[in-house]
């Protein structure tokens, strides 16, 4: 349990037990080394100093630039366009306009997603599928009339 003999150092942390005689010169007691001083995280903005001493127990900065993941990549804006214009053509008054719109901008928006590294591609696909439904009935409704006003004008009808 406890060595009672009056030469034992006292049971500290670190202390070394005592030598046995004619054996090498015990190591220096000194304190074990301290830990970094903790400093003040990095200013927000600024580069992460390469070949520097680590600050233990510092807790990252999450969102400064070199800790954590990058942002999240941007959202096409032009996709973003062509799913609205598209629902403004299906649901509002502006059926033939806003669905070709819609279709343009989808269009625009699959080309460049191709190559910019944004989101937005099923953005740019609903546009554009919802602006080409939207044409079809609005060229369908346009079928429609006409042959409607073609059958009342080959009736006879007058309308003096």
């Amino acid at each position: 349990m406890s060595d009672n003999t009056p030469d034992a150092p006292a049971s500290q942390p670190g202390a070394y037990p005592p030598p046995a005689s004619g054996a090498y010169p015990p190591p220096a007691q000194s304190a074990p080394p301290a830990p970094p001083a903790y400093g003040a995280p990095p200013a927000y903005g600024s580069a992460p100093q390469y070949g520097a001493a680590p600050q233990y127990g510092a807790a990252p900065q999450y969102g400064a630039p070199g800790y954590g993941y990058g942002a999240p990549a941007k959202t096409n804006v032009l996709a973003i366009v062509s799913l609205i214009a598209s629902l403004v053509g299906i649901v509002f008054i502006l059926p033939f306009v806003g669905s070709l719109v819609g279709v343009i901008t989808g269009h625009m928006a699959l080309s460049r997603l191709k190559t910019s590294g944004e989101q937005g591609r099923g953005l740019a696909l609903a546009g554009t599928i919802v602006g080409w439904v939207g044409l079809g009935l609005v060229i369908l409704f346009a079928i429609v009339l006409i042959g409607i006003f073609a059958v009342a004008a080959s009736s006879g009808a007058s309308y003096s």
